[in-house]
């Protein structure tokens, strides 16, 4: 089934080392969007035949939605951004039923929305749950308040913790949180003090990244102004295994490279992304993957409400991905899960013998423990999760 994701494209400040596509919250301005939004998602949203026509230089007709489109259900909404809480709880749900009206949401979809701790309390909580919110993801990062002020983050460890606790009294028994490894100064002891913490709340889900400090953005400005340093390669290496160790012993799932869930709470949507799924992207810069096709909105929301008013495309870039295209796509994101990919199914599906085309170049990765091949799944090993690119570069 298709995954639908719409993105929020408002923050009430912007963090120093973010490089999403986003903005500060105006309230005119959300309220334009909002409109926009919903004209795309009920009438505007192209199909790939017409996405397609954008990258050729074609006229389109951007305003029918075609009915191949509409025909298929969705099982799992994303509100990403941004900071998605910021909407009212009857925006979210205007949303939702305008999503339901197009596609047919199933009625055990997942409905995923994330939330900064400082932007919600347990009524609002309440209204995005009734809303149709199912599950909450909160940006939480670090629960250590030093942590926090290097990356500008607006919430406390005493607020996150308050707002994970406001999402159960409002009713939320699916709940996610992001933490960030590798942070300025930060050590592993460190690092493990809000993992440990983590668990302590006990989540059903949690995402661990790696920072990436990005040069033109003003976080390695401040690093270079305070002589912030980050740890070397194997440091964060301890980071991860020493983290991934703590989080198994207390009853996660190590699912993903970055991801933990505990049993059937994995995040559905994600796993559309990892699985060579489909699915169609809303609101300013969204992405979109459907029947071959790739394409992606304008980034600007002015830009992005000005067409749909117009009645011209929001589409910016399309292109018609190639079989091998496709198959790179499934074979890198696959290796991203620890079940790893099954290649016999895949060489099916794309009719070539996954082994022959790329056996050779993979041997030296098994050889060296990085890949494991089990009957006919491959997957990585936890060192080979470490070393993940080199392993998936193979494939692109």
């Amino acid at each position: 089934m298709l995954g639908l994701y719409v993105h929020v494209p408002f923050c009430s400040a912007i963090c120093n080392y973010c490089n999403f596509n986003r903005g500060l919250f105006d309230e005119s301005l959300k309220t334009r969007y909002l409109a926009a939004l919903l004209q795309e998602i009920r009438t505007g949203h192209l199909a790939p035949a017409f996405a397609q026509s954008v990258s050729a230089g074609k006229p389109l007709a951007p305003l029918a939605l075609p009915a191949p489109l509409a025909s298929r259900e969705a099982d799992t909404l994303y509100f990403g951004g941004g900071t998605p809480s910021l909407l009212e709880p009857r925006e979210v749900e205007s949303v939702v039923a305008a999503c339901r009206d197009t596609f047919g949401l199933t009625a055990d979809a997942e409905i995923t929305l994330e939330a900064n701790p400082e932007s919600v309390d347990t009524s609002r909580l309440s209204g995005f749950l009734h809303a149709s919110v199912n599950r909450i993801s909160f940006g939480v990062q670090s629960f250590r308040d030093d942590e926090l002020r290097r990356l500008d983050r607006l919430h406390s460890v005493r607020r996150a913790e308050d707002a994970i606790a406001a999402a159960r009294e409002a009713g939320f028994h699916n709940v996610s949180f992001d933490l960030m490894m590798w942070l300025p100064e930060q050590t592993v002891d460190q690092w493990m003090v809000s993992v440990d913490r983590a668990v302590a709340l006990a989540p059903e889900h949690m995402s661990l990244y790696m920072l990436e400090v990005y040069p033109h953005l003003p976080l390695k400005m401040e690093m270079t102004r305070q002589h912030w340093d980050q740890l070397p390669d194997d440091a964060v290496a301890e980071m991860y295994e020493a983290s991934m160790a703590s989080l198994e012993a207390a009853g996660y799932e190590a699912y993903e490279i970055s991801n933990v869930a505990r049993p059937g709470r994995r995040s559905r949507h994600n796993l559309k992304y990892w699985t060579d799924g489909e699915w169609l992207g809303f609101g300013p810069g969204a992405h979109s993957t459907r029947t071959g096709a790739r394409w992606r909105n304008v980034s600007s929301t002015d830009d992005y409400i000005q067409r749909i008013g117009t009645g011209s495309t929001v589409v910016a870039e399309c292109r018609t991905l190639s079989r091998d295209e496709r198959l790179g796509d499934a074979l890198f994101t696959g290796l991203r899960l620890t079940d790893g990919i099954d290649i016999d199914t895949l060489s099916e599906h794309y009719g070539t013998d996954i082994w022959k085309q790329f056996g050779d170049r993979l041997a030296p990765y098994m050889d060296a423990g990085l890949l494991v091949k089990e009957g006919s799944r491959l997957r990585l090993t936890r060192q080979g999760m470490l070393l993940a690119h080199e392993v998936m570069a193979v494939f692109v």
